[in-house]
């Protein structure tokens, strides 16, 4: 019945590309048409798992830049591989024919992935969280409780409480830390080696081609047309390496996760290339920006401050009234360390730079993140301003947009400069009377 039920479906399938729009027929019992429009089409892209490439097929998607699973999705299955490079050609006509003296940049590669990007992977923290995923599944499918009094758990829980009794607990407790740290590292770097082998970001005049994978291979091609920018994403310890991410602020695509990232953890010089090329602005990659002054300043060290000063507080009362033991004195000095460089690193990631219609803005310290944003593509701008940063002069500065998350801001910026930062990126709203307020 299942082969029969598959057999159907195959034969029932069929898909259409008309001038104006594409069409998607399927269903066994009930027919499903899914129609969508030629010129909604932001993105094509193409996955192919292993069973895929062994039989010469892989599963075409559209996507439109709304979010689609199930039967609104827009996915062709099974579709001969031979068959692609046409069908994309024919479903990104337009791109495809920019003139070839257009003067852009033609059928170059503008990064491809190096075994020494590998480095990067233990440093995302890839690994803890497939186990946590992992023992997180166990626990809820009954699998721990089964095994809890199997032969093997019980051998395991001796051994550990003999070499305890031998070394020590703490000397245990640091083998098995080091133990979980090891797995997690030989995870992160085997997920990131099958996931992003093979990368090969390409831009053929107005198409950008990204492929990647050493087994499952994906394919994504992007209308450079609908690029408004892209974000350079730098996790602290990624950083610390002189590594980066980079995703594109684009339209029809989502601006968070796999669907917007066009390289993953690399060289930062890497990923400033990469975006320099696509953008072609230098000073807005890698440019200085114009810090936020000394009342954006006192904010963050404030906040950072908080948590170890309350701490500080109880425990001094607690040591009054009933003593507190002598190793909460070593771990509140080291709190206080670890908050007073988290202050003083989020207080110098802050900034932004405006001029030549491009708006650019960074700030985060664990997730430190630099937006460059085309001014064009901005439709509407918000300050906001809570009660604290009235209190403060500062405000938020939020510019809307269709592209990537929708919505970037300049954190803490002087409330009286942030509409003159709008006008100057979006020339239209020059001529309002926020602007010169």
């Amino acid at each position: 019945l299942i082969v029969g039920y598959g057999v159907a479906r195959w034969f029932t399938t069929a898909y259409r590309i008309g001038s104006d729009e594409v069409q998607l027929r399927s269903g066994v019992l009930q027919r499903n048409v899914l129609s969508v429009p030629r010129n909604r089409i932001r993105s094509v892209s193409t996955d192919a798992r292993v069973l895929h490439r062994l039989l010469g097929l892989t599963v075409l998607r559209l996507s439109t830049g709304q979010e689609a699973a199930g039967d609104t999705a827009f996915a062709l299955d099974a579709v001969p591989a031979r068959e692609v490079p046409g069908l994309r050609a024919a479903l990104l006509a337009e791109s495809l024919a920019a003139p070839v003296d257009s003067g852009g940049p033609q059928g170059r590669v503008l990064a491809r992935w190096q075994p020494s990007w590998l480095r990067f992977s233990p440093l995302t923290f890839t690994g803890l969280l497939m186990i946590g995923a992992a023992l997180g599944v166990g626990y809820q499918t009954g699998v721990f409780e089964a095994l809890r009094d199997s032969r093997l758990v019980r051998q395991g829980t001796d051994y550990f409480q003999s070499a305890a009794e031998d070394t020590g607990v703490l000397v245990s407790v640091t083998v098995a830390v080091l133990v979980v740290l090891l797995a997690s590292v030989a995870l992160s770097v085997s997920q990131s080696l099958v996931t992003y082998a093979n990368l090969v970001l390409r831009r053929d005049a107005d198409l950008l081609h990204l492929s990647h994978g050493l087994l499952r291979v994906r394919e994504h091609t992007f209308d450079m047309r609908r690029l408004r920018g892209g974000t350079l994403r730098e996790p602290l310890l990624v950083r610390l390496f002189g590594g980066a991410r980079l995703d594109a602020v684009m339209t029809g695509v989502a601006g968070a996760g796999e669907a917007s990232q066009l390289l993953p953890p690399c060289p930062r010089s890497t990923a400033e290339a990469v975006l320099t090329d696509l953008i072609a602005r230098p000073d807005a990659v890698t440019g200085a920006l114009t810090p936020h002054g000394p009342a954006a300043t006192r904010r963050r060290w404030t906040r950072a401050m908080a948590l170890p000063g309350v701490v500080a507080v109880v425990l001094v009362v607690v040591a009054v009234t009933a003593g507190a033991p002598v190793w909460v004195w070593p771990a509140l000095a080291v709190l206080m360390v670890c908050s007073a460089f988290l202050a003083a690193d989020r207080s110098r990631s802050l900034g932004h730079r405006v001029g030549g219609g491009w708006l650019v803005a960074r700030s985060g310290s664990v997730q430190r993140r630099r937006d460059c944003i085309d001014g064009a593509g901005v439709v509407g701008w918000t300050v906001r301003q809570s009660l604290f940063q009235r209190r403060a002069g500062v405000a938020t500065l939020i510019a809307a947009t269709a592209a990537g998350v929708k919505r970037y801001e300049v954190v803490d910026v002087p409330a009286d400069l942030a509409w003159s930062i709008a006008a100057t990126t979006s020339q239209w709203l020059d001529s309002t009377e926020w602007a010169h307020s």
